[in-house]
């Protein structure tokens, strides 16, 4: 696509694409999925407002991808560490449950942030957390998994601990099983 005025700038000499159009052009150009997450890294490096991207959607009226960009822009969220927290959120929300927050802060009882929660709804206590293969091959993180998971029940949370192997249809339907357990 053809740069318009304010579509690029200049990092260390090198002339690159804003935050904001480098967004808009993963939105239109890759799968939802894909792009939610490529955005998510990128929010999370960089300045990027989601406004900012909607405003070079508009003025790119009748740009191919222009319909999925509005989609996956609104999908956009910076609190994902990893393309599978991506992956995860936009399934949830894809499936019509309620949208996640990001990054739960669990705090110890000094009221000290001790870990963050990947995502999932504070105010039910229910946490969904996808555990990538370092969280069963690296006995320190397995062990700390342990006790975190126990602390987490004893203060009242249902953890959902989603994996590689887990199917969407699956995941969804633990989750909606928490979601109608709490509500």
């Amino acid at each position: 696509e053809p740069l318009t005025e304010g579509d690029a700038d200049v990092l260390n000499g090198i002339p690159v694409t804003t935050p904001a159009r480098t967004a808009l052009d993963l939105a239109c150009w890759y799968p939802l999925t894909e792009a939610v997450a490529a955005i998510d890294a990128l929010a999370r490096v960089t300045e990027l407002r989601i406004g900012e991207v909607e405003l070079f959607a508009d003025r790119a009226r009748g740009r191919r991808g222009i319909p999925r960009a509005r989609r996956t822009i609104k999908l956009v969220d910076a609190g994902a560490q990893s393309p599978r927290e991506s992956w995860l959120r936009t399934v949830l929300v894809e499936a019509g449950l309620p949208r996640p927050e990001t990054q739960i802060a669990i705090a110890d009882d000094h009221g000290r942030p001790v870990f963050y929660l990947d995502m999932g709804w504070e105010r039910l206590k229910i946490a969904v957390e996808y555990d990538g293969d370092h969280h069963r091959t690296r006995r320190s993180q397995y062990s700390y998994d342990i006790r975190r998971l126990e602390m987490l029940t004893r203060r009242g949370w249902i953890v959902i601990r989603v994996t590689a192997d887990d199917s969407a249809e699956d995941i969804v339907r633990r989750v909606r099983d928490a979601l109608a357990r709490r509500r």
